[in-house]
């Protein structure tokens, strides 16, 4: 039985070869789309969960008051952790103070690599169940120890087991190999991680990290936990809201910050807060390509389903003689699902094809690591349940529909679609191109976003900037002969130190005190050093008072304020204006001598931080250059390369344009717009085959019609409107029917950023004006051709 069901459904599909492709190619690429986005969704929740202790693994957050809103930040304080293990230690198996993720030298025996590693407390090893390839991580309590990924033992002593050997961090400080552990998941949030090096060789190859043992303001740090067996992360998290009060911590008094815990869960899909409540993350990506493969594939769905009931009167005959010859209509369901499921699995075919050549350019494209897994039953499982699902969408209705068709009326050639079945196909054509026009509505206005977001004032000239990071000692002392150097050679126009790179502020902190604030004003600044040379270099516009000066040594003692801080210190004459930071012996007293305005160093899509500059070079670990345009920037930075080797062979040249950094920061939005655009187009594109079909099965039907038309006088113009009309009203209402839902749908998703693109009207009548303009393409083809056909062929049989 299910072999001739098979082969009618084979032979079905030859003999209508151009309906098949339609059909076939519609659904492979609805698959293939729902089947891309499908992986990626799987990989994205499996993130982190090579983590033996992923449901047990927190990361403190800092929470602050401010302007009555709470933001939540992962920079905390040193003291908390001494805290946490003072008065909440039996809730926590490990309690782990970190740096902040950075790249590093590593060097032996002069052979300097750059890796990215971090400084994390003991216990770290056992928290992240690190797979040890060599030596363990119990020895990891030495302050001259290290632990170093399989890639970078490899790099270093190739093959050999590397426990006892010695390697140098930054050129600096001596430590010892004693353990190697297995490289962390790509797809896990220490992906890229190249070595763990002990707290405490940080505290003290730092001595400012030491002194902030003690101090609350200085937000500068990571705080990872693990809980113990017998506790989770709600019932910690209660106690910790409950129990932490301003009296129970020393030199708390000007602070309003409480802490909570993020769970490992969050960290990389809910990771977003607005007034201390999470409000989503990379999960609205996660949901939003969800809705898209979805609609892409109900869009082949129903491209099958217009076809399959619009061919109808062609196999009313067929149904009409096996009802004659005693079929029931339960076995020609059966029957045109077994059709339907022949399409359905040829598509699949070459959708997982598809899907497996593809897969390379989008993990590029999308910086993930997204495979196929070809050994899991649970994979094959699911393939199966979705083949069917596709196929009881797709196949339902035409078999449902088919199989009604009247013996008698059948057989007598007098079989017309019904008014229901063309009502329905119309209403499908109409979802069809609303779904696909709410897509291109869309992409439109996240495009516009990214450019609005793109075009916003920088507050500083970020072209021909480079940032370079101080990573060795070997930069100390060195700095003053290679700027001088490159400014007489004119590789260079100026060059400066700060604390941070020109795209980020590494460091925040509070315990700001002035004349005139109130008491209740809870800040938290962003803090930046900088040398003389930074404005210069940068190109940021002082807006009031002066930039610090080299040859003052009073501005040692001097700040910079941006107009975000002196609008929210609510300072009308910031100028001469005397502000203390911190409290006690550490108190120190600074004069505001200018104001800059706003720089976006951090987010594009939010307002600029308030923020505080010092003039201080012992604090800087970075140097911004800017590169001279006349020179030539290849040749200008040649020349810069080729100083810095001059006076610091050991140190890798690492650098990186201002101008990528920024454009970096739009790398999410981009790969969003750009997969977006790629499945609107792949959209739009089954509609129009599918319109092809129906227009090509349309022109066929009515071809005597035409005929007579052209008999009595009517022009290649007016039966091209006749044929083209219909199909265009469907496209308009449409239009109608997607233009306020595409508008309401991306203003909820601009919500989310403060400075926002406003949704012109160009954004919404475009798509619909494209989508038009493509349908008339698509259906003048089929309508120009039946309407030039000789009315003697089409009219032979009459």
């Amino acid at each position: 039985m299910f072999y001739h069901y098979i082969r009618i459904a084979w032979r079905n599909l030859h003999r209508n070869k151009s309906f098949s492709l339609i059909n076939i190619g519609g659904l492979a690429i609805g698959m293939t789309v729902a089947l891309v986005i499908g992986l990626w969704m799987h990989s994205e929740f499996q993130f982190d969960k090579s983590f033996k202790n992923y449901d047990k693994i927190v990361q403190v957050m800092r929470q602050d008051t401010i302007e009555g809103q709470i933001e939540v930040e992962s920079a905390i304080p040193i003291p908390i952790s001494s805290f946490f293990k003072n008065k909440y230690n039996q809730y926590f198996q490990h309690i782990v103070i970190a740096s902040w993720f950075e790249d590093h030298i590593l060097s032996n025996h002069h052979k300097p690599l750059a890796f990215n590693g971090i400084y994390m407390d003991k216990g770290a090893g056992d928290m992240l169940s690190l797979h040890m390839v060599y030596g363990n991580y119990q020895a990891f309590s030495d302050p001259n120890s290290i632990l170093i990924s399989n890639s970078v033992s490899k790099a270093f002593f190739g093959n050999n087991n590397p426990i006892g050997q010695n390697l140098t961090i930054d050129n600096e400080f001596p430590v010892k190999v004693v353990g190697v552990y297995k490289d962390f998941n790509r797809n896990s949030s220490f992906s890229g991680q190249d070595f763990i090096a002990p707290w405490r060789l940080y505290v003290a190859s730092n001595p400012w990290v030491k002194k902030d043992y003690d101090q609350w303001g200085n937000n500068s740090f990571q705080f990872f936990a693990q809980l113990a067996p017998n506790q989770t992360v709600d019932h910690v998290n209660q106690i910790i809201q409950n129990g932490l009060k301003r009296e129970d911590i020393q030199n708390l008094k000007e602070d309003q910050s409480t802490f909570r815990l993020l769970p490992m869960r969050d960290w990389h899909l809910r990771n977003q807060f607005k007034n201390g409540k999470q409000t989503g993350g990379l999960i609205s990506q996660v949901r939003l390509f969800g809705v898209i493969g979805i609609m892409v594939l109900l869009i082949a769905c129903i491209n099958f389903m217009n076809l399959s009931t619009a061919r109808s009167e062609k196999r009313a005959k067929e149904v009409g003689i096996r009802k004659a010859i005693g079929s029931l209509r339960g076995q020609l369901m059966r029957q045109f699902y077994f059709e339907s499921l022949l399409v359905s699995l040829i598509a699949f075919v070459i959708a997982m094809i598809t899907v497996w050549l593809g897969l390379p350019w989008f993990n590029n494209l999308y910086q993930t690591n997204v495979t196929i897994p070809w050994s899991s039953p649970l994979f094959w499982a699911v393939l199966v349940v979705f083949i069917l699902i596709t196929n009881l969408i797709a196949g339902s209705y035409p078999a449902l529909y088919l199989s009604s068709v009247g013996a008698i009326k059948a057989l007598k050639g007098k079989f017309k679609a019904g008014t229901n079945a063309v009502t329905s196909r119309k209403v499908l054509i109409v979802g069809q191109f609303t779904l696909s026009l709410v897509l291109i509505i869309a992409t439109a206005v996240v495009y516009q976003q990214i450019k609005f977001a793109e075009n916003r004032n920088l507050g500083y000239d970020k072209d021909q900037l480079i940032d370079i990071r101080m990573k060795s000692k070997d930069f100390y002392g060195k700095y003053d002969l290679i700027r001088n150097e490159l400014i007489s050679n004119q590789s260079i126009k100026d060059m400066a130190e700060s604390s941070s790179p020109m795209t980020q502020i590494w460091t925040y902190n509070d315990a700001f005190f002035w004349e005139g604030k109130d008491p209740a004003l809870k800040q938290s600044y962003g803090t930046i050093w900088v040398t003389a040379d930074y404005g210069n270099t940068i190109g940021w516009h002082i807006k009031n008072g002066r930039d610090f000066s080299k040859n003052r040594i009073a501005d040692s003692t001097s700040i910079i304020l941006n107009e975000a801080a002196v609008q929210y210190m609510g300072l009308k004459d910031p100028i001469d204006k005397r502000i203390r930071w911190g409290a006690g012996k550490e108190a120190k007293n600074y004069e505001v001598i200018g104001v800059v305005q706003d720089m976006i160093m951090q987010s594009p899509n939010s307002p600029s931080l308030q923020t505080i500059y010092f003039m201080d070079p012992e604090q800087a670990n970075w140097i911004t250059i800017r590169l001279n345009a006349a020179a030539g920037i290849n040749n200008a930075l040649s020349k810069v390369q080729a100083t810095f080797k001059k006076y610091i062979p050991d140190a890798p040249f690492d650098y990186s344009f201002v101008s990528k950094q920024y454009a970096d920061k739009f790398a999410s939005e981009n790969r969003v717009a750009t997969l977006a655009g790629l499945f609107s187009f792949m959209a739009i594109f089954i509609c129009s085959i599918g319109l092809f079909g129906l227009a090509s099965f349309m022109a066929e039907q009515r071809i005597k019609e035409i005929g007579i038309r052209k008999v009595l006088g009517a022009s290649v113009t007016q039966l091209w409107i006749m044929l083209s009309k219909s199909f265009l009203y469907l496209v308009l209402v449409s239009s109608i029917i997607a233009i306020p839902v595409g508008w309401y749908v991306m203003h909820l998703w601009l919500r989310r950023y403060t400075f926002r693109t406003p949704i012109t009207g160009w954004l919404l009548i475009a798509p619909a004006i494209i989508a038009l303009v493509v349908t008339l393409l698509t259906v003048s083809w089929q309508a120009i051709k039946a309407a030039k056909v000789n009315p003697v062929e089409s009219l032979k049989t009459e």
